[in-house]
């Protein structure tokens, strides 16, 4: 598999495109005036504690104070590290946070609509191949690294740079890394830590003790493997930048970063832009002929697997399996593609086999196995559903590019031309007994201007016989469809 990575830099907007075979399969948007804020260590004051909620809501400088529950503070909040562990899970949240206390806590969740951030005082700080945890003597691996040899070979190299204080855990990255790679990056690990100590003395009212990499940097140095032939920027400045931290971490991409000076855009490369757009729609086309429909809510995402126009070739059974495991691999990209997270629900065309369904499921968990976010599948529910949970932690392709609609408050559709006009003819029968008026003139859109005006004129004469009184119909050019005012004259 070859792999290319595109980075388009303007002085408001950095935009990372993964591209597989020729082929987007994720994109990553960072906006300067709203930069994410997952991994960024914070002083925080709690400004609230919620008994009823076990969690505290703390001020860390946001527009919305973040929210921190207690499953993420009684291992390592500092007033209890003395305590018991196994007796913690069962202590009150008002006994380890109080209202105004100061405390160290990182970033898990960027806001996500409505909801504030989410936060947790389980400091880990990443870099190229370890990831630091702090206040604990643990090695983890990741589970990635399958080699029970190269596992047992990482841990015990990382547990030589182990101590009381300092844990951590082995990245994917590193597997067939040396040994001196290893220990060069944790003693980056453990100069960045205390450099977060002297500053969290500095800041002890609030501020800001750590920020994660910029776009460009975090991208290198998260899902950046052997795999990737090239990385091309097309802003100087950035390329320099991203020179540098290369040169000095990730040497081995030092061949593979390159500057783009072509003279065509860089997303037009791969038709990125148009792959964008297409990112936002409801619906996705399978090459067979069937279509997945993706809808997110807040609550969850449910997608729904149709045939189309694919008729197959043997029989009803092998149509609707052959559609539904095509239907897998485009179900794995989009969720990538749209960064979609949380509760996902899929309405697979429904199978009788049940080798069938064993074999999508297969297909769906093979085809997810090369996203780097944690995915679980948990089979088919008795109503024939496949549900599924993405771990979520920045805000959806969807959100990040578009807004609520006004119109519609989101709903997705519009009350017709007809239904509007029988809220005015209720509207004005209900002015009309409330308040003594000559005529009543109607401000609506061009369309219910033109619906009163024809295809409803007859009910509404019959309205002005019904009230005695004129009725004009005025239209309002600046108006959206379902909205209208009756003025009394």
């Amino acid at each position: 598999m070859s792999a290319e990575i595109l980075i388009n830099v303007t002085p408001s907007e950095t935009r990372v495109a993964l591209v597989e075979n020729g082929i987007l399969q994720e994109i990553h948007i960072e906006r300067e005036a709203r930069r994410g804020l997952v991994g960024n260590v914070y002083m925080g004051k709690v400004a609230r504690v919620l008994p009823g909620m076990q969690a505290a809501f703390v001020d860390i400088g946001l527009e919305k104070a973040a929210f921190l529950h207690a499953s993420d503070i009684i291992t390592h909040i500092d007033q209890v590290e003395e305590l018991d562990r196994e007796q913690l899970p069962a202590r009150d949240i008002s006994s380890l946070v109080r209202q105004g206390q100061y405390i160290m806590v990182q970033v898990v969740k960027d806001p996500l609509g409505t909801k504030g951030a989410r936060l947790t005082t389980d400091i880990t700080i990443p870099s190229r191949y370890l990831v630091l945890t702090p206040r604990s003597n643990h090695v983890g691996v990741s589970q990635r690294i399958d080699d029970e040899g190269e596992r047992d070979r990482l841990k015990q190299q990382v547990k030589e740079v182990v101590d009381e204080q300092l844990g951590f855990i082995v990245r994917t990255a590193a597997e067939g890394v040396g040994d001196d790679e290893l220990q060069q990056d944790a003693r980056f690990l453990r100069r960045l830590w205390e450099k977060i100590k002297e500053r969290k003395k500095r800041f002890s009212k609030g501020g800001v003790l750590y920020q994660d990499l910029n776009l460009g940097a975090r991208v290198l140095r998260d899902f950046v493997g052997g795999q990737i032939e090239r990385i091309r920027v097309d802003s100087k400045l950035s390329y320099e930048q991203l020179k540098d931290f290369v040169d000095e971490f990730i040497p081995e991409l030092k061949d593979a970063l390159e500057y783009y000076e072509g003279e065509r855009p860089i997303f037009d490369i791969f038709d990125i832009e148009n792959e964008i757009q297409r990112a936002l729609d409801r619906k996705v086309n399978l090459k067979s002929g069937g279509s997945l429909i993706i809808d997110q809510t807040e609550a969850m995402t449910t997608i729904d697997i149709n045939t189309g126009a694919f008729v197959g070739h043997r029989n009803l059974a092998e149509t609707i399996f052959n559609t539904n495991t095509e239907a897998t691999q485009a179900i794995a990209r989009q969720l990538r593609l749209r960064n979609l997270g949380g509760i996902i629900i899929i309405d697979f065309i429904d199978m009788q086999n049940e080798d069938h369904k064993r074999r999508v499921l297969h297909s769906l968990e093979q085809a997810l196995a090369k996203d780097r976010a944690k995915t679980t599948i948990n089979g088919f529910t008795s109503l024939g559903l496949v549900e599924m949970t993405r771990k979520r932690t920045r805000e959806s392709l969807e959100h990040v590019l578009s807004s609520e609609c006004p119109v519609c408050q989101g709903r997705g559709t519009m009350k017709t031309v007809e239904t509007v006009c029988y809220e005015i003819m209720r509207e004005i029968v209900r002015v009309n007994r409330a308040y003594d008026a000559d005529q009543f003139v109607v401000y609506a859109s061009a369309a219910v201007s033109e619906g009163l005006l024809n295809e409803e004129s007859h009910a509404l004469a019959e309205l002005e016989v019904f009230v005695g009184k004129q009725v004009k119909v005025q239209v309002e050019p600046l108006y959206h469809q379902e909205q209208f005012d009756v003025v009394m004259m």
